[in-house]
């Protein structure tokens, strides 16, 4: 019988310091009722009913988890994203392939027949080749 009073004891005792170790660490915005001060005084003034009503009455519980983030591809606003990264994407491509086409064609007015030679009134033909008109070396 001995046994089971310091048994009973013992778990009243730890259960005290852990309901004011408890309370003393709680956030003020988290604690219901009375000042933690007070609560403090009453888990210690009134043993084993002080704890319970602190555990009970005292303290708020905590906030539920907020809802977790939601997966990319279950995201609405993710898949909009990436839809009009692909369409802006695509748009370059075909800008550039258009491009493209504007200077392969013939004709455009870029090619190397617009050149001459500083102080000369003819374009260059390259190495090797005369303009018409000019006399030859042989």
């Amino acid at each position: 019988m001995v046994r089971l009073w310091i048994g009973l004891t013992v778990a009243a005792v730890v259960f005290i310091v852990y309901s004011v170790v408890d309370c003393a660490t709680m956030p003020k915005d988290r604690v219901r009722g009375i000042s933690k001060t007070s609560w403090i005084f009453a888990i210690l003034l009134l043993p084993v009913i002080g704890g319970l009503l602190w555990w009970i009455i005292g303290r708020v519980r905590a906030p539920k988890a907020a809802p977790r983030g939601k997966a990319p591809d279950d995201d609405p606003d993710f898949l909009k994203k990436l839809d009009a990264e692909r369409a802006q994407e695509q748009r370059i491509r075909d800008l550039e392939d258009e491009l493209k086409r504007f200077d392969d064609e013939p004709g455009t007015g870029t090619g190397s027949h617009d050149d001459t030679k500083p102080g000369s009134e003819s374009p260059d033909d390259g190495p090797g080749r005369k303009p018409p008109g000019a006399p030859s070396a042989s």
